[in-house]
């Protein structure tokens, strides 16, 4: 019920060996699973590819969400190789650091859209090409964090964004359960990745995190692997729509 042997999936988000999106490739590759992984650039792809290919990944593409057809060449690269598809992990977002580090109130409609684009909507365009893969059903997982529920100083225009990945994440659940589909959002607890250090004072904040936390520790990308890991698996069948936090408990302190 837990295996991933015979699965097959997309991991979109890996920048490094401290990605988020790597540690789930790890769980799922141990699981069994087979996975076509994606790198955003040819700089990443320096770092993206020797990782990909330790994980035996026999599709390694490139993907900026940005850069109009590259994901849809992605998916039929897939559908040519597989025809199929199991699940899906984005873990990508971007907001322009001008807007990141103002109010929100002072965001320009610029920057929220291209961060909207990047870190929300890019999840719904990867729901629809997947979807007529996922013919005998599958799971889509997408990664937000606790400043979409709350506000948490320093993340700004980050916090509505990710609110709305989660809201889309239930409509989306809604939409393709009929399908055998599960569509889920992952919230870690703080992670020193790549994408967090554009966040200011990010060190203070993973600090209280580990203090207030009822587990006193934070998470690390494995624990976010296992847990993801698990809810592709045919042991959560019946679980979709769900924001799951993996972060030591914080998020339930006030």
């Amino acid at each position: 019920m837990f295996s991933l042997r015979g699965k097959l999936g997309l991991v979109v988000g890996i920048a490094n060996d401290k990605s988020i999106a790597y540690g789930c490739a790890r769980a799922f590759r141990n699981g069994g699973a087979d996975l076509a992984i994606t790198f955003l650039n040819p700089k990443s792809e320096a770092y993206v590819r020797p990782l990909a290919e330790t994980l035996g990944a026999p599709i390694i593409l490139p993907l900026d969400v940005e850069q109009p057809g590259q994901l849809e060449t992605v998916f039929e690269a897939i559908g040519k190789q597989w025809g199929r598809l199991d699940f899906l992990v984005h873990s990508i977002a971007f907001a322009p650091k001008e807007d990141l580090h103002g109010r929100v109130t002072d965001c320009s409609r610029e920057g929220f859209l291209r961060a909207m684009d990047i870190s929300c909507h890019s999840f719904m365009r990867m729901a629809k090409l997947a979807e007529p893969l996922m013919h005998q059903g599958g799971c889509m997982l997408t990664m937000s964090y606790h400043g979409a529920d709350e506000v948490v100083a320093n993340y700004g225009m980050m916090g509505p964004v990710k609110a709305a990945l989660q809201s889309a994440t239930r409509y989306m659940a809604s939409e393709l359960g009929p399908k055998g589909i599960r569509v889920h959002a992952i919230s870690p607890g703080p992670l020193a990745t790549r994408a967090a250090s554009g966040i200011k004072d990010f060190d203070n904040l993973m600090q209280t995190a580990a203090e207030r936390a009822p587990l006193h520790k934070l998470v690390d990308i494995d624990d976010v692997g296992a847990l993801c890991a698990y809810l592709v698996s045919d042991g959560a069948r019946s679980l979709t729509g769900g924001t799951i936090h993996v972060d030591g408990g914080f998020n339930i302190i006030s």
